[in-house]
């Protein structure tokens, strides 16, 4: 093996990260905020801009509403949507602690993919509510993005949502999540000289991001799969009452031997482990060097990982991705949710299907050229100027 592919992943400090985090946001307070994108200080200006002039506006939206989109900022406005349920990987903290996460996203949202969005943190954590809300706000918006509420309610809204609403529902977790982690497991099944087909994975994780990623996989032909949650491997053995109707549905489509029933049985052998479980430092160096040669690990929960980067180099893992930002291969939903959402509203998407999940995470690993991959280089940056045209025209296959 070459001496530059064996390097060690580096991280920053945790408390210098927090403490500058703090310092921000304690200066700034709020990382956005609303501009015009006119001039409204002279009487003409307002006549114009506000009223009288937009009677004429509103009328033309009255007669046909799909002028909303061609007189409006509905065209490009996203609302963010959280209880704050499951904020990150810490839990449930309420509404206004996930603020701050939602404005960042909102940041990141304008930044790379000149969205407009809006954090929308309810005061409520009723399903019923939350989806009533949704729908009665939805006017102002071309798209919705629900993010960071607990399993399996957030499942239960989305389907609700992209069933009554005329406008895109994009879950981050179930959609963003899985379409980061599929390119970025492309892209190590391709170093690592395997076959979709062939290749065993094991998800740690049976919330909103497992679901998704156990989807996403079997879509491109990746069918030996075991998912694991807190109460051990999900299977048809298990007693119904145990699981979910999604945990139910994962258990139809996944193929766990019999007599393994833990997350140590699941990986011994496997080639992938993925982790969105939530919890840190789940997996150990021995579960590691029980898997198959040259194993891909992804321990993909925010803040802590379920296994620190180099603990799982030093027990023989060959790729290795996190979900943060402190290391190399970061599969973060960053790296999906500007870019597609700016794409899906350009087009008009109306729903949010399988396949166009698929094409953008093929056309996010194809940025990384053969010759350049590596065990700490499988996916793109977020900052990579390619990104954007690459999942316009993956969005664009996806239509018809």
């Amino acid at each position: 093996m070459q001496q530059e592919n064996r390097k060690k992943p580096r991280s920053n400090s945790k408390a210098t990260l927090g403490q500058k985090a703090l310092e921000l946001h304690r200066r700034l307070r709020g990382k956005i905020e609303i501009r015009g994108k006119v001039s409204a200080r002279s009487p003409q200006e307002i006549s114009i801009a506000y009223t009288p002039g937009v009677a004429e506006v509103c009328m033309e939206i009255a007669a046909d509403r799909r002028k909303v989109y061609e007189y409006t900022s509905k065209w490009n406005n996203v609302a963010i949507v959280t209880d704050g349920t499951r904020t990150l990987g810490l839990g449930s903290l309420g509404p206004e602690a996930a603020l701050p996460v939602m404005e960042g996203k909102a940041l990141l949202y304008k930044e790379f993919g000149n969205v407009d969005a809006f954090p929308i943190c309810l005061q409520t954590t009723d399903a019923g509510e939350i989806v009533q809300t949704i729908k009665n706000i939805a006017p102002v918006y071309g798209g919705i993005n629900i993010e960071d509420i607990e399993t399996p309610k957030v499942l239960e809204i989305v389907d609700k949502l992209t069933e009554e609403l005329d406008i895109p529902v994009f879950h981050d977790d179930q959609h963003g999540t899985s379409v980061v982690t599929l390119a970025a497991l492309l892209n190590a099944l391709r170093f690592t000289k395997r076959k979709p087909e062939d290749t065993s994975v094991v998800v740690a994780g049976a919330g909103s991001a497992g679901y998704g990623i156990v989807k996403i996989l079997y879509a491109i032909g990746i069918s030996d799969i075991v998912v694991t949650d807190s109460q051990g491997v999900i299977s048809a053995a298990r007693t119904p009452e145990s699981m979910n109707k999604y945990k139910l549905e994962l258990a139809s489509i996944t193929r766990p031997k019999v007599g393994v029933t833990t997350l140590p049985d699941a990986v011994r052998g496997r080639d992938v482990f993925i982790g969105v479980s939530g919890v840190k430092n789940l997996m150990t160096a021995d579960m590691v060097k029980s898997m198959s040669k040259d194993a891909v690990i992804f321990p993909l929960t925010n803040p802590d990982p379920e296994i620190h980067p180099k603990e799982a180099f030093d027990a023989g893992a060959r790729v290795i991705a996190t979900g943060s930002y402190k290391f190399e291969n970061r599969a973060n939903n960053a790296l999906v949710f500007p870019f597609m959402m700016r794409a899906i509203l350009d087009n008009r998407i109306r729903r949010i299907s399988q396949q166009l999940l698929v094409n953008v995470a093929n056309a996010l690993a194809d940025l990384i050229p053969k010759e350049k991959m590596s065990p700490f280089n499988i996916l793109p940056d977020v900052t990579d100027p390619r990104i954007q045209a690459a999942v316009n025209k993956a969005v664009q296959s996806a239509i018809g």
